[in-house]
């Protein structure tokens, strides 16, 4: 029904930068709030930035004044530009978003299968 792919991740360095993408595609009636979510090894599923689809956005604390997520609500895309990268921030990088398939069918959560970014020297 609907497929979030992510794409960006990588391996860089400490104080490098990683753009993630994430792109849903489906029969879609709207996309309300994208976000990021990362998972590191031996750690739960966190939050790290949401957007609504007026682009409000709302960061994790580890992520305010490094990390920017933004959206384009044409092309059913969210993307998260991480700058001044850290070892701590190595994860699995997941892609969400709250989605309503028709008018008369209730909102629903759809995830992505996950873009590893690892920050080492």
């Amino acid at each position: 029904q609907v497929q979030l792919v992510e794409s960006g991740g990588d391996l860089v360095q400490p104080g490098g930068s990683v753009r993630l993408s994430c792109a849903a595609s489906g029969s879609i009636f709207r996309i309300y709030d994208m976000g990021w979510y990362r998972q590191a090894p031996g750690k739960q599923r966190e939050l790290v930035a949401v957007i609504t689809r007026s682009g409000i956005t709302n960061y994790t604390d580890s992520a305010k004044g490094r990390f920017t997520i933004s959206r384009d609500n044409a092309k059913n895309t969210v993307h998260l530009q991480m700058d001044s990268l850290k070892p701590e921030d190595t994860a699995v990088y997941y892609c969400n978003a709250n989605v309503r398939l028709t008018v008369l069918l209730s909102r629903r959560d759809y995830w992505g299968r996950g873009t590893q970014v690892t920050v080492s020297s």
